[in-house]
């Protein structure tokens, strides 16, 4: 049951980065802009710490495709070491060979 919780949660959180990313963009630009005020720039950073925590781009978390499993994570393949040893041995996923000792 937490599995599909927080599977579910990290999916609401790409919602919300993908919602507020352009107001976000823009106001990291003035803030970090040297030519502009003082004030400017500390008003960019008010507003920017009033936007939602989880619409940040580092709270989302790479989670398996095929289990959901955040850890181990292959990012070219977007799967788990356990996915991909699973898939692997019954030959699900072309050009991996599964050695055996």
């Amino acid at each position: 049951m937490a599995k599909k919780s927080a599977v579910n949660r990290n999916e609401r959180v790409k919602l919300l980065v993908q919602r507020y990313a352009a107001r976000r963009q823009v106001l990291k630009a003035i803030a970090n802009n040297e030519s502009l005020p003082l004030e400017d720039r500390f008003e960019a950073r008010l507003k920017l710490a009033e936007l939602p925590r989880s619409s940040s781009k580092v709270r989302i978390r790479n989670r398996c495709e095929v289990t959901g499993r955040p850890r181990a994570y292959y990012r070219k393949l977007r799967m788990s070491r356990i996915a991909l040893r699973e898939l692997g041995s019954q030959g699900q996923i072309p050009g991996l060979v599964k050695s055996s000792w």
